[in-house]
């Protein structure tokens, strides 16, 4: 259903995103992503890392990384997917916000909500360049 391919919209070291195989349907089920969560006062050591810009909040108390795909879609401010976190299974699953068609690139809103335009934190960080991952 999907898969990780290079993106034109990153400019990172690595230049990756998830790209759906096959036509997918709004509310479907794309990615269960199992989560590793730490608590928040461990975060300063990944800050310090390239990991940082991956991590995820995680409840009000810790933060995650996740893994699978999790930690590789890139972002948009017009998003066709979202993700809710599910505490009972420690995932993060991403649902299809609009269709989506085969070789499409799967993009999420990285503010949480599919309609929240503030600036993304590594924009702030560097004085507003690219908001992609």
């Amino acid at each position: 259903m999907i898969e990780v391919k290079t993106s034109t919209l990153s400019d990172g070291e690595f230049n990756r995103g998830v790209f759906a195989t096959q036509d997918i349907k709004k509310g479907e089920l794309l990615h269960e992503a199992p989560v590793i969560a730490y608590p928040n006062e461990e975060h300063v050591f990944i800050e310090k890392t390239l990991l940082a810009d991956y991590a995820f909040e995680y409840g009000i108390n810790h933060t995650a990384m996740l893994l699978g795909y999790g930690m590789l879609f890139n972002h948009s401010y017009t998003p066709n997917a979202t993700y809710d976190i599910n505490f009972k299974n420690h995932t993060f699953d991403f649902f299809a916000y609009t269709d989506i068609k085969a070789g499409e690139e799967i993009l999420i809103n990285y503010n949480g909500e599919v309609d929240n335009e503030d600036p993304l934190w590594f924009n702030k960080e560097n004085d507003g360049e690219d908001e992609t991952e």
